[in-house]
């Protein structure tokens, strides 16, 4: 029944929609030098999706946190997390298209630090943006795009010199897809950070 119904089959739209933008922006601003943009550019972007298209999830690790305190049906989840990885490899694909090297495409760890630091970084960051997105959950649009956005660019400026600061496991999944290298890749698939009721 539920897959007859055109508010889940928007839903899935959504999905797909939010994360192909949220990956195109983010790896076209990696095309600059230095962490800010791609940070800035993410931090925008999820803003932007939460005000305009419902706040749909565009990230595996929120929608799993969802799953996990049955705040999202398995049906719905299920379908989510396949559209998160189809918009995430769509992006990555029409990047790898219109970016001069695949460079900016690849997240991996800093040389800077070690694989456990960049898990730990990545989890705290991921971490504080679910506890965000529950916390907006109930808010209007327009705060609850600003706390999101907020969240996703201080993550990503905090986690982005030891990991990469995805805090999006179909993003990394994506770039890790189109360009073959998948050095590192299971500090980008942490598990959900589920924040305390």
């Amino acid at each position: 029944q539920e897959l007859r119904s055109g508010c889940f089959w928007r839903g899935v739209l959504a999905e797909t929609s939010a994360t192909l933008i949220f990956v195109g922006v983010v790896l076209g601003a990696s095309a600059a030098p230095g962490p800010l943009a791609p940070a800035l550019a993410g931090g925008l972007a999820a803003g932007a999706l939460a005000c305009t298209l419902g706040a749909p999830q565009a990230n595996p690790a929120l929608t799993l946190a969802l799953l996990c305190t049955r705040k999202l049906g398995a049906l719905r989840g299920a379908a989510g997390l396949l559209a998160q990885c189809a918009g995430a490899v769509l992006a990555s694909a029409a990047a790898r298209l219109v970016l001069p090297d695949d460079a900016s495409l690849i997240t991996r760890v800093s040389a800077a630090g070690t694989a456990r630091q960049a898990l730990a970084w990545e989890t705290f960051a991921t971490f504080q943006l679910a506890l965000v997105a529950f916390a907006a959950a109930d808010r209007a649009a327009p705060q609850g795009g600003l706390a999101l956005g907020s969240a996703v660019a201080a993550g990503a400026l905090a986690a982005g010199p030891f990991s990469g600061g995805s805090m999006n496991p179909a993003r990394s999944l994506g770039q890790a897809i189109v360009t073959g290298v998948w050095d590192d890749h299971w500090v980008s698939r942490q598990h959900p950070q589920v924040p305390p009721r």
